[in-house]
């Protein structure tokens, strides 16, 4: 039985880009049962809609699978190299180097131990 389509499954393209970037199951062992596009997208639809792991709507992989997958894939860096890979392809398609020559700090998100509206200022005064 087909699944209901979500508004963030990941299209035959977008798979197709991100599919080779997925580490390969481990040697041995029993053979993967999983369909590695419904686990990204079961993710994909916990991240855009913000809801709690044990709310996934039913049709996706068990819940437990998808949590375990998505931090198994944190700790490999495997969100990084989707992010780089994805990032490097629109950059590409602008006419623009896959990787960016300069980097922009937004001074206001830097955090501080100072409490807002103080301001210390310190000065060398010799007497």
């Amino acid at each position: 039985m087909a699944r209901k389509s979500y508004p963030t499954d990941l299209t035959d393209m977008d798979w197709e880009i991100l599919a080779p970037l997925i580490p390969p199951a481990k040697e041995g062992g029993h053979p993967p049962t999983t369909d590695m596009g419904e686990i990204c997208n079961a993710i994909y639809y916990h991240l855009k809609t913000g809801c709690q792991w044990n709310m996934l709507p039913g049709d996706f992989p068990p819940k437990s699978t998808v949590y375990s997958y998505y931090r198994k894939w944190h700790g490999q860096g495997v969100w990084e190299k989707f992010n780089h890979t994805l990032g490097g392809q629109v950059r590409s398609k602008l006419g623009k180097s896959t990787q960016p020559t300069a980097l922009a700090v937004d001074s206001q998100s830097v955090n501080t131990d100072q409490k807002k509206g103080m301001c210390i200022v310190l000065t060398d005064v010799k007497r």
